[in-house]
């Protein structure tokens, strides 16, 4: 796997993945940034939910579950000292769909977490605190947000 990330003013950077894909990345205004983009660190935290939510999503398919809609909501915690890491995050499933098998989901989520998450792995074996919840929506029923 390759990157790039190439400076272009202030706090304000592009990154280029090994397969083509740019994404810029920017730093508060009070740091010479414009605030334009997000986060290096945010980038390291969507990063992590992507990865997850990815094998969660693909395991929920094998097993044939009727998901609908699907979205990991993650909290973090840094250090309050350099290097600010990350201390915690917590991982929070929403997964809705039709008589969604609760067992299915759970055993989807836990599979990510200890096994197929490349990104919360390495995370967790930083030293990182990585905790999961999920909650199931009925596809049918009201959403709240």
């Amino acid at each position: 796997m390759q990157a790039t990330v190439k400076w272009l003013d202030g706090a304000m950077f592009v990154g280029e993945s090994g397969s083509g894909h740019t994404v810029v990345m920017d730093g508060p205004e009070d740091l010479g940034g414009r605030n334009h983009a997000v986060r290096p660190m945010e980038m390291l935290l969507l990063g992590t939910g992507g990865c997850s939510i990815y094998d969660v999503l693909s395991m929920l398919r094998k097993s044939r579950q009727a998901v609908t809609d699907c979205r990991v909501e993650l909290q973090a915690e840094r250090a309050d000292a350099v290097p600010a890491v990350f201390t915690r995050i917590n991982m929070h499933f929403v997964v809705t769909g039709h008589s969604l098998k609760e067992s299915q989901v759970q055993r989807a989520v836990e599979l990510s977490a200890e096994k197929y998450c490349s990104a919360s792995i390495m995370l967790g074996a930083a030293g990182v605190e990585i905790t999961h919840s999920l909650e199931i929506v009925a596809a049918d029923a009201p959403q709240t947000q």
